[in-house]
């Protein structure tokens, strides 16, 4: 049996303001471009089909679009809730495509989900678990209780759950798990609101060993295979949804398995989603509008940081948004600022009257404008949000 995972779609997202919609429609037209050229048997969608409980109609419409032409040729799709979807949005369709091959599972259960695929005519049982918050779970796990003993009653509870919906797993059949989870040792960006307070919604990786022979996750963004019982991954997410996945290849994920056997797997790489950038320029001014002149980048979004030793104006920071749409951030670094900074933490002075002392000294005593001094704020709440190089949260 030939399945295609993929998760996190995140429909209706944007970027600082900017919708990502053609981006995702895109995208839904390579996943169909996939999933017909490689005769995929079964596609398993593993959670955050929105960004929202009440995501914008466009969005509904695209994935109702998408399902209808993902099963067009008696496909099955098999789609949970994420902890970014309202569950009964997700499910309330249900008996409406359940005959179309679409299932759509929005809480817990303890029932498996039965797949027939057409043309091996394999049987698949799927261990489906869309993302079980207490709340969802329906109970309280472990009261007053620290971190800790919160993450294992936590992760025992899914252990048993998974358990439960592995029960009809049988050698004649190919036997798979699905789960919208944090799971312990995967690696996030900061584009993932987090599941858990703190630590304590992880869950071991030993939880999720119900006899799958593959466990096609989502939540995380980064596509990654993490360490258990059979083969257990995230596809990560279509599109880069935050500068910590500036880089980041995007992709579907493309398993084969038969009953009994090892699954293998190959990532597919997609063409769709304007890449994000960070741009860091040590020569000012003059070397970005270089950048911009070559047509660095020309199509993505950019988060900029510029070293400077002279204040930024307001027709500066305007002339380079008009010079480029795909600029998001402006982050201004000015050295001498950066130690003055430091000294601010033993004189309490406010920041925004730093900035006005530096702006006059810069510029022989002109006043900033007040937009300009509210952009600067903006702009080092934005620096201080940055996780550091190499971090992803």
């Amino acid at each position: 049996m030939r399945i295609l995972h993929t998760g996190d779609w995140h429909l209706g997202r944007t970027l600082e303001g900017r919708s990502r919609q053609k981006e995702q429609e895109q995208f839904i037209d390579e996943l169909v471009e996939i999933a017909d050229f490689h005769k995929v048997d079964l596609i398993l969608m593993a959670g955050d089909v929105y960004d929202s409980v009440n995501p914008p109609a466009a969005s509904e419409q695209l994935f109702y679009e998408a399902a209808a032409r993902l099963t067009s040729g008696g496909r099955p799709l098999v789609v949970i809730a994420g902890n970014h979807d309202q569950p009964e949005r997700v499910s309330s369709v249900s008996p409406l495509v359940l005959r179309q091959g679409i299932t759509l599972v929005g809480l817990p259960t303890s029932e498996p989900v039965t797949i027939h695929a057409a043309r091996t005519g394999e049987i698949a049982k799927i261990a489906a678990l869309p993302y079980p918050s207490e709340a969802r779970l329906g109970e309280l796990l472990a009261g007053d209780s620290g971190e800790e003993e919160l993450r294992l009653a936590y992760s025992a509870r899914v252990g048993k759950l998974m358990q439960l919906l592995g029960r009809e797993f049988t050698p004649k059949t190919v036997n798979l798990a699905m789960s919208h989870i944090y799971v312990l040792g995967g690696v996030e960006s900061d584009s993932e609101r987090p599941i858990q307070v703190g630590g304590a919604y992880t869950v071991d990786p030993s939880a999720l060993a119900c006899g799958a022979q593959y466990t096609a996750l989502g939540h995380l963004h980064r596509a990654q295979r993490v360490k258990g019982e059979g083969m257990i991954r995230y596809s990560g997410s279509p599109l880069a949804y935050s500068f910590s996945e500036a880089g980041q290849a995007k992709s579907v994920t493309l398993i084969d398995v038969a009953p009994g056997g090892e699954p293998t797997f190959e990532e597919i790489y997609l063409r769709c989603g304007r890449p994000l950038v960070r741009w860091s320029s040590t020569g000012g001014l003059q070397e970005v509008y270089t950048w911009l002149d070559e047509g660095r980048d020309a199509s993505a979004f950019i988060d900029l940081e510029i070293r400077l030793s002279e204040a930024m104006s307001m027709n500066d920071i305007q002339r380079l948004r008009k010079s480029r749409e795909g600029i998001i951030h402006i982050r201004p670094i000015y050295p001498q600022m950066e130690m003055e900074l430091e000294q601010i933490s033993r004189s309490r002075m406010p920041v925004q009257e730093l900035f006005r002392k530096f702006y006059q000294r810069q510029t022989g005593g002109a006043e900033p404008e007040d937009s300009l001094i509210e952009l600067f704020l903006q702009l080092t709440e934005e620096e201080r949000r940055q996780p550091e190089e190499g971090e992803e949260n």
